[in-house]
């Protein structure tokens, strides 16, 4: 990871930020599935 970005901060703070998205859109999905199970 390090060899890709030359700002290790940055592009940590980036990564986290997708991760965090990701994470959010993941748990929004399960929530809606659960109100739409049967």
């Amino acid at each position: 990871m390090p060899v890709l970005d030359p700002n290790p901060q940055n592009g940590q703070k980036k990564m986290l930020l997708v991760f965090g998205t990701f994470f959010a859109i993941f748990i929004v999905i399960g929530v809606i599935a659960t109100i739409l199970a049967p």
